[in-house]
């Protein structure tokens, strides 16, 4: 609607905001009507008409079959559009068209704002299944007739009370209609299946609805005034009531179709089982949130214990062996503390890799700088458990093994991750200059027990792969390739 609009016409940003406004309501007035919309709109030159949005009923067959939006047409060759723009008056004059041998009635609402035509909406309502209609659709038509007035007058939609439509109710789900008292005139079979739901025995026809509402909604006090203004329809809102097990979500509309409320149509619909699935899963997410925090604080237990161990150890090989199982002990730890203020069991590897980094240089006297290039994205959680300790690992080699004692020098991780939904590789180098590899060195092959660890993990864990070479000047360089899911 944008780029047609734009390019076809001389509305401003603020017309255009309004027909968005209106088409994403107009689903309610083609579903109350039993009609395709149509919203055409004139020209820059005033001389065609430009159609930017169209809406089938959920409540009846179409009239058109083809897609209308973007159809050009001379002015003149529609006259109930022409008089309704001009006019400024909803057109219903004429006989019916006939589409494809179905009969079609066509009428024209004009939109208003701001004492402005922007606009004309056409109305067409596919005859060939007519019959007589039922109270339903005769609350349903004259609920429309309201609606259209209001449009044509300027005074619907509603600004800035604009709806999202994929979870509102609609007029399928449960319709009520009230007078200008608040007293239920007509009342759906699903409006009336949703308040047994919270608790009403009776009929609702000749109940006050918010009065009825905040009986059964709980409360601690007197009745809830705000709750039965709400309820009665005095404003549009859009809000849920919660009693004897059940949960209701309303929307309540004022009808003033000449400028003074006759009337309520109230939305409704019964999300007492959505509502639900939803706290199950708000609790699942705690839960699963709640075992990251404990295991993190196990691990963490663990890891003082081995630090106390490694105090009282006189062996120096003993002391650093252990302070080695903190360390990896550490950086599993990282991933589930981050997992547990995470909904979901992918994390940001980022902040992980430098917290990995900041804990393995603690074990250099700081004449060793460690830095990271690039970025890791977001990993799944089973992939970053076990990149961390790879990680851990691979740093902590090159710390120990790449720098004689009070050398100074650089480490260097970078991130080469590919791109957005195409490339699901991550590339990671570790380069340090240090003095290199040893002369005959197998990476795959020799090697302590880290590269052991790591070579499991990448290529058994990972699926990747995992190689050391020499620098391109001097130290040593770890290449890394893993496949990782396509960041979303």
């Amino acid at each position: 609607m944008n780029d047609l609009v734009r390019q076809h016409t001389a509305l401003s940003d603020s017309d255009l905001e309004w027909l968005h406004l209106l088409v994403s309501e107009w689903q309610l007035l083609s579903d109350l009507s039993f009609a395709d919309l149509v919203l055409w709109v004139p020209t820059l030159d005033g001389t065609r008409y430009v159609s930017v949005a169209q809406m089938r009923p959920n409540t009846g067959p179409t009239s058109y079959q083809d897609d209308m939006v973007g159809h050009l047409v001379p002015r003149g060759r529609r006259p109930l559009l022409d008089a309704a723009l001009d006019e400024g008056r909803i057109v219903r004059e004429g006989d019916p068209e006939w589409r494809e041998e179905v009969p079609v009635r066509v009428e024209s609402i004009p939109v208003r704002r701001e004492g402005r035509v922007l606009g004309v909406i056409a109305r067409n309502t596919n005859l060939l299944t007519v019959r007589t209609p039922s109270r339903l659709e005769l609350t349903y038509l004259q609920s429309a007739s309201d609606l259209a007035q209001m449009i044509a007058a300027g005074s619907f939609p509603f600004p800035g009370e604009q709806v999202d439509m994929d979870s509102s109710p609609r007029a399928g789900d449960g319709l009520v209609r009230l007078d200008a008292d608040g007293i239920v005139q007509y009342a759906s079979p699903n409006a009336l299946s949703a308040y047994h739901r919270l608790g009403l025995a009776a009929d609702l026809v000749g109940q006050h609805l918010g009065q009825i509402t905040a009986e059964f909604a709980p409360s601690r006090g007197p009745v809830d005034e705000a709750l039965v203004k709400l309820a009665s329809g005095y404003a549009p809102r859009e809000f849920e009531v919660e009693g004897n097990g059940g949960v209701i979500q309303l929307r309540a509309i004022p009808l003033k179709p000449k400028g003074t409320r006759i009337g309520s149509l109230v939305l409704l619909r019964d999300v007492t089982e959505l509502r639900r699935r939803e706290r199950e899963l708000i609790t699942k997410d705690a839960t699963i949130r709640e075992i990251h925090h404990r295991v993190k604080n196990n691990l963490q237990t663990v890891a003082a214990l081995l630090r106390l161990q490694a105090r009282r150890m006189d062996s120096d090989q003993g002391r650093e062996a252990l302070n080695e199982a903190v360390r990896r002990v550490g950086s599993i730890a990282i991933v589930h503390e981050t997992l547990s203020q995470n909904l979901d069991e992918r994390v940001e590897f980022d902040e992980i890799a430098d917290r990995v980094i900041a804990m393995v240089a603690e074990i250099s006297p700081g004449k060793v700088t460690c830095r990271r290039n690039g970025r890791f994205g977001i990993l799944d959680a089973e992939v970053a458990t076990p990149l961390s300790m790879v990680l851990t690992e691979i740093l902590q080699n090159a710390l120990e093994h790449a720098f004689a004692q009070g050398e100074q020098g650089t480490v260097e991780v970078t991130a080469v991750r590919g791109e957005p939904r195409v490339d699901a590789r991550l590339l990671i180098t570790v380069q340090d200059d240090g003095r290199g590899l040893p002369e005959g060195f197998d990476p795959q092959r020799a090697g302590n027990l880290g590269l052991q660890i790591v070579r499991t993990l990448v290529e058994g864990e990972l699926g990747g792969t995992f190689d050391m070479v020499p620098g391109a000047e001097r130290g040593t360089k770890v290449i890394l390739d893993i496949p990782v899911q396509p960041q979303k």
